[in-house]
């Protein structure tokens, strides 16, 4: 088995464009959370979310955007930022062996939200001519591979929350068995439209809005947690056998050492102990590392009541408690939930915290839940100075279950 280092990484997120905008942010404990303007959808009873600052026009114009639904936006800004982060200028030879792997929850989400509109709302019989194009769940992985001219296999997987994740780990394993040389793996998601708000709304999952101030609406692991907060936005890393990053002497943000797989099999939307602990276990076994060694997890963190007290409880039972459990921290406190590209945006944050040697906190946690009594880095973040190993964790409806993990690197 090779081993896989990531060399380059692309985020857009409600915390800023760039995965150092975005890391500076989480460090210093800003939120991308806010509340919906009164104006915009008052058929809602959701008032918060977390938007993505973004000026389509910067990036693209008015022909390309066309084509492109703000999905395929996100993921083609942060794919272009993550192969200039990573040095990577492909020759004939190298877009034959790199691919591009793509997780998405929902894909077009918002070109499907506007002609339903049209059509019942609007009662127009006229539909756009590029409707099924910018909808497709695979287009901002088609992209990406045309944009780039990477002649490698071109996928999206959908596992609901977990998607981006999959993604990343389904790369990781192509390069490690020496199939291909590079990927770019990550995950993009923009369903801040009315229709899938509504839908969300149904499930009794969404966070209600903090009646002082609404950017702390998203309370992980707090006894007075809502629910999730639904947020937007991409993140891309360019992954690629060790050998060839040392060969072509690339920096190396960190190694991505260790992809965990398991499914709950038990309920669509109630997740397991047993189901969560297993991911977290495979991950461990297929890095060879112990749970000791391990300084940090990026919880998946939800802020619901399921999710938080299992997710705790799965953690507890691989890593021996609290005395031995290491910190763990949600960063969704501050970007929100990105659904299929939480996985990948959650995994940036892993990496850079293990870059930096610093574990971003878990914001809005001022009244702990006793259920969840772990050490969840709460408020501020946190230095560490020997931080070398680290894991992040998604979970999903449907009850498929990622663990990364990943470890620093010598130069």
């Amino acid at each position: 088995m090779r081993r896989v280092v990531i060399t380059g990484l692309g985020v857009v997120s409600p915390l800023g464009n760039g995965a150092r905008t975005f890391f500076d942010g989480l460090v210093q404990g800003h939120s991308g959370i806010t509340r919906l303007p009164d104006q915009l959808h008052p058929r809602l009873n959701c008032r918060v979310v977390a938007p993505v600052a973004f000026d389509s026009a910067a990036h693209f114009g008015p022909t390309r955007l066309r084509m492109l639904d703000r999905v395929s936006q996100f993921a083609l800004v942060a794919a272009s930022e993550a192969i200039a982060d990573a040095g990577a200028v492909f020759e004939k030879g190298d877009r034959e062996t790199t691919g591009v792997f793509v997780g998405t929850g929902m894909g077009g989400a918002q070109t499907t939200d506007d002609g339903y509109k049209s059509f019942y709302e609007e009662h127009s019989d006229r539909v756009k001519p590029y409707s099924v194009l910018l909808a497709m769940n695979n287009a901002a992985a088609a992209w990406i591979g045309i944009d780039h001219q990477l002649l490698g296999p071109n996928l999206t997987y959908s596992s609901a929350c977990s998607s981006s994740a999959v993604a990343i780990g389904e790369a990781w394993k192509r390069i490690a068995a020496g199939e291909l040389d590079v990927m770019i793996a990550g995950g993009s998601e923009a369903p801040l439209n009315f229709g899938t708000l509504k839908a969300w709304e149904a499930l009794k999952t969404l966070a209600t809005e903090d009646p002082e101030d609404a950017s702390a609406s998203c309370k992980p692991f707090a006894k007075d947690r809502s629910g999730l907060v639904l947020g937007e936005g991409a993140a891309m890393l360019v992954l690629e056998s060790r050998d060839r990053a040392v060969a072509r002497g690339a920096r190396i943000h960190a190694e991505l050492a260790g992809y965990g797989l398991s499914t709950d099999a038990e309920h669509i939307t109630r997740p397991t102990v047993a189901g969560q602990a297993r991911a977290m276990e495979r991950a461990l076994e297929c890095a060879h590392v112990s749970a000791a060694e391990v300084g940090y997890i990026n919880a998946h963190g939800t802020a619901t009541l399921a999710n938080d007290a299992v997710e705790t409880a799965a953690i507890k039972r691989i890593f021996g408690g609290e005395a031995q459990t290491p910190p763990v921290s949600s960063t969704k406190s501050m970007h929100g939930h990105l659904l299929g590209a939480a996985g990948a945006l959650e995994f940036a944050a892993t990496v850079l915290a293990i870059e930096n040697r610093v574990i971003p906190p878990t914001r809005h946690l001022l009244n702990p839940d006793p259920e969840c009594d772990l050490d969840y880095v709460p408020e501020t973040a946190r230095t560490v100075a020997n931080l070398t190993t680290a894991m992040s964790n998604s979970f999903a409806f449907g009850g498929t279950n990622v663990s990364l993990l990943c470890r620093a690197i010598a130069q």
